[in-house]
């Protein structure tokens, strides 16, 4: 089967480029075009697509607020679109339950390599810069509650439900670790890292390895700029 894709940018010459590439593979078929988000949105909703590539600065709707709905109203996996990888809204997106963001200068072999994995339920996170993208603007975010005299909130609330094993599989996903590398710092199967890895995500209440990955970062469980 054909992984499906809607592509939603408000620039035309990248929504067609980037359809292009994706409808040159044979396993991915682009089902859908938009040029803001409330076209984004609709099309998720009509062709229930796999995957939607969504740019976070559109009008009528933004990205951030669009990858909100798709995320709460179905299952198709969001990837953001953005110019800067230090976007300010790229933080809230992830949090909104996007799985991962693709710079809009990607190779072509990269773009397609995302959407494939993706689809296959897993996140764009291995690559540092994403780690050191979601420690800086969590950062970011904990500076800002600082200063508006807000808490931070406490990781025991949050990370008290885990087992040891766990908490410490968590750790390692927040520094970018692959089941296999977690299998060989654990000493054991990556079976059993999956295990691990589905007990975090059920008993925290998170999406994917991205949502995992800011939990650990805002618990305060890894701290941003730790290897």
């Amino acid at each position: 089967m054909s992984i499906r894709v809607v592509v939603a940018d408000d620039q035309e010459l990248v929504r067609s480029g980037f359809s292009m590439i994706l409808e040159a593979q044979p396993d991915i078929e682009v089902v859908a075009e938009a040029g803001d988000g409330v076209e984004a949105v609709a099309a998720v909703r009509d062709h229930a697509p796999d995957v939607l590539l969504l740019d976070i600065r559109m009008p009528r709707m933004d990205g951030l607020e669009a990858a909100r709905l798709v995320c709460a109203e179905s299952g198709c996996r969001v990837v953001m679109l953005t110019t800067f990888d230090l976007d300010e809204y790229v933080y809230e997106a992830l949090y909104a339950g996007a799985s991962g963001f693709l710079l809009k200068d990607v190779r072509r072999d990269d773009l397609v390599h995302a959407v494939r994995v993706v689809a296959g339920g897993d996140s764009l996170l291995a690559p540092s810069v994403t780690r050191r993208l979601v420690a800086e603007l969590v950062e970011r975010r904990r500076r800002r509650l600082r200063a508006e005299g807000a808490g931070v909130a406490d990781p025991a609330v949050r990370l008290d439900v885990l087992t040891a094993r766990e908490e410490e599989t968590l750790r390692l996903l927040a520094r970018g670790l692959s089941n296999a590398e977690i299998a060989r710092a654990l000493f054991v199967s990556e079976h059993t890292v999956k295990t691990h890895v589905s007990n975090v995500l059920g008993k925290l209440g998170l999406r994917d390895r991205v949502q995992a990955v800011i939990c650990a970062y805002e618990s305060g469980l890894v701290a941003p700029g730790a290897g």
